[in-house]
């Protein structure tokens, strides 16, 4: 008799902790937030990088920033460079992993893999 108590015991005490779960699971993450990346490119990244990411604007060529169209570069990066150079910067570059988040950083990732001409 006791054991059946005890288990129904602690079937009310985790009933709510699994509601909550629950719950806590079916409200949206960062990943899984839709993420505009082109309006995170033309916010953070077309200053230096230019609106088509070709680096033609003053400050890309006072800042060496690179062309992000560039079909050998785009072979040879891949795509964890990618994330570390946004995440943690490199050369010039700011780093951005404090003010944007993984799905974030992943959306811009992505972007430039579509700028490649």
């Amino acid at each position: 008799m006791r054991v059946v108590i005890i288990a129904f015991g602690l079937g009310l005490v985790l009933a709510p902790l699994c509601r909550a779960r629950s719950v806590k699971s079916a409200t949206p993450t960062d990943a899984a937030q839709i993420v505009d990346a082109s309006v995170l490119f033309d916010k953070h990244c077309d200053t230096c990088h230019g609106k088509d990411g070709q680096a033609k604007t003053f400050k890309a060529k006072f800042n060496h920033a690179r062309n992000l169209t560039d079909a050998t570069w785009q072979l040879e990066v891949s795509d964890e460079r990618l994330f570390n150079s946004i995440s943690n910067g490199k050369g010039k570059m700011p780093a951005w992993g404090k003010k944007l988040s993984n799905a974030q950083i992943n959306a811009l990732v992505a972007y430039v893999r579509k700028l490649k001409k």
